[in-house]
């Protein structure tokens, strides 16, 4: 059963989550509406990519509900849970291509596995896609034949392979020149409204994803501490929002790892 067309296609609600004892989410609450691009920023080990893998079904949350296209993630079955995630797409942190396969193999993967398509109309779907990424002449180089910039592309047209009506998205913008960080992420965007989906986007990079986001979480601690439209972001005086914006050294963020007076230590390591 799947909701309505009003209600949020991700909708996270006091969401805990632990491994063993060490809790990372401490009680998150998270809409993603139909059709919109949603960013997940906040520093390293937060939480951020362990609330993609509890959407994406690879985790159960300890606490909370879990809900995607209304259905309870927690309460489904391995067979309806692997019917839900087939209509999820996810795009890797450095793309993650099979190496030993083709640029078209790459892209043809989710659909062999996972259709009964004929290879004929594969071949034409395939190109299709790399076309809407601008790679349909690379479909036979390798990965290794690729520069960083044009592997996440072929990741991306890989990860939209089958429609999916979410994308989720690991640091797409990690280790990418200016130029490619910027095709990237205009593709995001217009990939998201031309298939109609909805995407969720984990990543560092404040600039580029103000540009293309409707709406912006941020975790700190395993809790949303802040969240608006790009627009209130940018005006925000929130303590962590503007050192995270500003990336500035120091805030609440702190720059120093906790430790006594460095003149205690150096006094100390003298006697």
């Amino acid at each position: 059963m799947t909701s309505s067309p009003q209600t949020p296609l991700v909708d996270l609600s006091g969401v805990r989550f632990a491994y063993g004892e060490r809790e990372i989410l401490r009680g998150i609450d998270l809409q993603v509406p139909r059709g919109k691009v949603v960013a997940i920023m906040g520093g390293s080990g937060c939480g951020k990519t362990t609330l993609l893998r509890l959407i994406g079904g690879q985790l159960k949350a300890t606490r909370g509900s879990v809900v995607v296209d209304g259905q309870e993630l927690g309460a489904l079955g391995r067979v309806p849970l692997y019917a839900l995630r087939r209509r999820m797409g996810m795009l890797f942190q450095f793309g993650a291509l099979f190496t030993d396969m083709s640029v078209f193999d790459n892209v043809a993967f989710p659909m062999r596995e996972h259709t009964d398509l004929d290879e004929a109309l594969i071949r034409d779907l395939v190109l299709m896609k790399l076309d809407a990424v601008g790679l349909r002449g690379a479909h036979g180089l390798m990965p290794s034949e690729l520069s960083g910039g044009m592997a996440r592309r072929v990741a991306l047209a890989r990860t939209v392979a089958l429609d999916p009506m979410l994308i989720m998205y690991d640091e797409p913008f990690a280790g990418l020149d200016p130029i490619s960080l910027g095709i990237i992420g205009q593709l995001i965007r217009r990939l998201n409204d031309a298939l109609g989906a909805s995407s969720i986007m984990v990543t560092h990079d404040v600039s580029e994803s103000l540009e293309i986001v409707d709406y912006v979480y941020f975790v700190s601690e395993g809790r949303i501490v802040a969240q608006g439209t790009p627009d209130e972001i940018r005006a925000s005086t929130d303590p962590f929002v503007h050192q995270f914006v500003h990336a500035e050294a120091d805030g609440p963020v702190p720059f120093h790892y906790p430790a006594q007076p460095i003149m205690d230590d150096l006094l100390g390591a003298a006697r």
